[in-house]
Parts: C-alpha cells; structure tokens; sequence
C-alpha cells in the first residue's frame, strides 16, 4: 500500500533527457507496471485509513476517462453546452442530495483549498468593490476568522489574498475541538473597536484532525449582526448530509454565503472533484469576471463557468460526479456512509472499553482519533505513540495517520473508502492491540524505520 523507498529511487531510473525517437506504447506500459504503479501510495486500497479516504469507484473511472477522451474545456457556454449545463445540473442535483435551500448554485473546482479561496475573495469584494481595481493600498485592515482546528487553506487564502497572516483570528475551541463562539465575538468586538475590518468567518464542518463540527448556526448569528460573510468548510464532512439523521449535525449552514463539499472524499468520485456552493453567484461574478474581446460570445442568460474563478480553462469534472450519483443512487450511496460511521462507531466502542487506549475526540462520522496512554508523563506518551503508530504502518497492509489534539499527539482511523469492510479495520485494531503488547515489553520495530533500510526494498530489477 505504501511503498518501501527513499526520496529519489523513482527518479534514478528515470532518464535525465528525454527520448529523441518515438517509443513503443506496450514499452511505455511496461515501465508503467514496474516503476510506477508499484511506488504510489495506494490510496484505493481498503486499508488506507490516514487522512480522508478518496476513492476510485468504477463508475467515476469511466467518466474520468470519458472526460479525457472528450478533452473539452468547459469555459465558456459555447465552448462545451453539454459540460456546462451537467454541471449545472449535478450541482443541483448535490444541493437537494445535502438539504440545502433552492438558492445555492454550485459549481466545480479542484479542490476545497480552491473552494474556500474564492469564496474569501467573494468576502473581500463585498467589503471593498474597490479593490479589485485599486489594490489593497490604504483602509483599515480587513480581518478574518476561523477556529484553531481549520485547515491551513484558510491561512493560504488569507495569505493569497493579500488580507495577511496578521489579520487571520485563529480562535479557540472547546474541549470537542468546536469554535467557541463566545471567543469569536469578543475578537470581532474588539477589532472594531481597534478601527480594523471584519469581513469574513469559516465555520468547519468536519475538521481534519478530528471532525469536529463547529456550531454553526451560533456562528451564523455573530456573523449577521456585524455583516461577515459567513463561510462553510464542509469538505468532509458535508456528505453526510445526504444522510437525513446525519444533517442536524450541520444544523445553520444552510445560513452561509459559501459552502465547499468535497464529493472526492465521501462520494467515492475520483480526485479532483470539489463543489463550491454560493448563496448568491452575482458576488463571484462581480468578483471574478473578466472578458477580452476573444472570448465574447453574444450569448445572454448563460452561464459561462470562467466567470466564477479564477481559472479559465475548465476540466470536464461533472461527467464523473454525474455517473457516480445515477449509479450508485442515493440509496446506494447513503447505505455507504451509514457503513462507514457504523463501523467507526464500533471501533469507538472497542476503544472505549480498553483500559489503556483513549478516545480523544467525539465520533460524530467515521473518524476515531485515540492514544495510547502507557505509565509516564506526556511527552513519553507522544514518543509511545509515535512508536505505535511506526508499528502498525510498519505491519500493514494498514496505513493510520497522526495529528496533534489539546498539544499531545494522537492517531487516527479515517473511514471513508468505498471497499473498507468490517475485516479491515478489524485487521487495524488487532495490529493497534499487537504492538502495544510488543512495546510494553520492549519489543517493537517489527521492521527498521526508514532511514535505516537499505534503498531498493520496493524497486526490483527489470
């Protein structure tokens, strides 16, 4: 699952030039089968538990490849109807999937880092128009707000932007990793007070250390008395809205202005697929929109998808979230994250009945995040689990990440693969339970870290 290398084996049998002469395909494919596929980390494998699973279903396999054989841009209207009405159309399709209110239009980006930018960007103009023309020169500076547990695309954004780190509030949580909406006021009282600007507030739904969702609908409330757009991180964690019992977890994001959902994460659609929802896509246009000669049309009550972002050209992405929905259904796809949070919560229960392993973090979807807590003081802790979790990845085919909680450092199970059975995090558990026995003895290091193996321990000889 993930391969045994160094940095740098891949590229040492890789030609430093490239081929003057054309090569045969089937000679292509060969080195395709031997260099490459074995050394990727496999994330389709049903024992990748690290991060937020992606998943290659079938279906949206053959619409990427579809995609690929089109080959369209879908910038303009005129440039591809079909891409652009799909698009329109499956975004809709994800809105009413999620219980969000008629007025959010979607469309499609890479990824949520892209999501979230541009919906700041949408924040900014509505609090500057003048910007976009004159720049950020002069005014009071403009500040933004999110909870300590947010990505750090926030903190791209605001950097990206030109709003500066400075201006980013990173506000505190409580003790279930959820903004602390009081906390949130007092900083946004106390900027105005100092002459600064709020413009914007991220609330998580679904943080990436532990998904947490932050209370949004309280959020929402500080956000309409002082006129902050308010934004919702819901890359995670939003599909599972589609889930009816799952969606008051979410309760208020129907409130915001911007809403990015991740349909590669939990809706088993190839990466890169990601929905940015907006309450109101005039602000993007007016934002974004930029025509030259070349690309006027004539076309009115249109949607030329160029005008929402900043990309121009545009990868047909809708076809490949279009033939997982209709595949798999609703039905189908709801029963899957249903499986997915059940097993999660049963490997929270095991977790819970351990006299040695905690749980650090609610469970409220299908991410487990636990520590081992062997006699000694904390930092010996973060080294035990260090170790542990070495160990497990070590052991495989299991693959578990880290993250750091209240400042000490825990492991995670993320469930959310397409294929991730009962058995495969069964299998996970028992490593987790065999190398706690190895190390409490003394044991361990069922096999040497990396930087002491020898380089070659994937790659064989052709």
């Amino acid at each position: 699952m993930v391969p045994r290398l160094s940095p740098g084996e891949v590229a040492a049998h890789l030609p430093a030039a490239p081929p003057e002469e054309a090569e045969d395909l089937d000679r292509i494919l060969d080195d395709y089968e031997w260099l490459i596929e074995p050394n990727v980390t496999h994330w389709n494998h049903p024992g990748f538990l690290a991060y937020f699973a992606i998943t290659g279903s079938g279906p949206g396999i053959v619409g990427e490849a579809l995609a690929s054989a089109l080959n369209v841009n879908a910038m303009l209207w005129k440039t591809s109807p079909a891409a652009t009405e799909l698009e329109e159309r499956v975004c809709g399709w994800l809105r009413d999937m999620l219980g969000l209110p008629a007025v959010f239009a979607g469309h499609i980006n890479d990824t949520a880092s892209i999501g979230s930018l541009l919906a700041l960007a949408a924040a900014r103009h509505r609090a500057a128009p003048q910007a976009r023309e004159r720049g950020l020169v002069g005014g009071a500076a403009m500040t933004v707000y999110c909870s300590d547990q947010a990505h750090s695309s926030i903190d791209k954004a605001v950097m990206t932007l030109g709003l500066g780190l400075d201006q980013l509030r990173h506000i505190g949580t409580d003790d279930a990793f959820r903004l602390d909406v009081d906390a949130l006021r007092t900083a946004v009282e106390a900027d105005l007070e100092a002459g600064l600007r709020p413009i914007a507030v991220v609330a998580v739904a679904g943080t990436t250390s532990s998904t947490s969702v932050d209370p949004i609908a309280a959020v929402a409330e500080v956000a309409a008395a002082h006129g902050l757009w308010l934004h919702v991180d819901a890359a995670y964690a939003g599909s599972a809205a589609i889930c009816p019992e799952l969606r008051p977890l979410l309760a208020g994001w129907e409130r915001a202005d911007s809403i990015v959902v991740n349909p590669h994460k939990w809706l088993f659609t190839p990466i890169d697929c990601s929905v940015l929802f907006v309450r109101d896509p005039e602000e993007l246009k007016a934002t974004f929109s930029l025509v030259p000669e070349y690309l006027k049309t004539g076309e009115e009550r249109v949607t030329n998808l160029m005008d929402l972002g900043i990309q121009l050209g545009r990868r047909f992405r809708a076809l490949k979230l279009w033939m997982v929905i209709r595949a798999f259904g609703v039905r189908g796809l709801r029963e899957a994250i249903r499986h997915h949070c059940a097993l999660a919560a049963e490997l929270a229960g095991r977790i819970d009945a351990h006299p040695e392993i905690e749980r650090v973090a609610p469970v409220p979807f299908s991410t487990v995040c636990f520590r081992w807590t062997p006699p000694g003081t904390p930092e010996e802790q973060d080294a035990a689990n260090e170790l542990l979790l070495a160990e497990v990845n070590a052991a495989g085919p299991v693959h578990l990440s880290h993250t750091r909680l209240a400042g000490r450092l825990v492991l995670r199970v993320a469930i959310g693969n397409l294929r991730t059975e009962r058995e495969h995090v069964d299998h996970a558990w028992r490593l987790v339970l065999e190398a706690v026995d190895r190390l409490r003895s003394g044991a361990g290091w069922r096999t040497p870290p990396l930087r002491d193996r020898e380089p070659g321990s994937t790659l064989g000889e052709r």
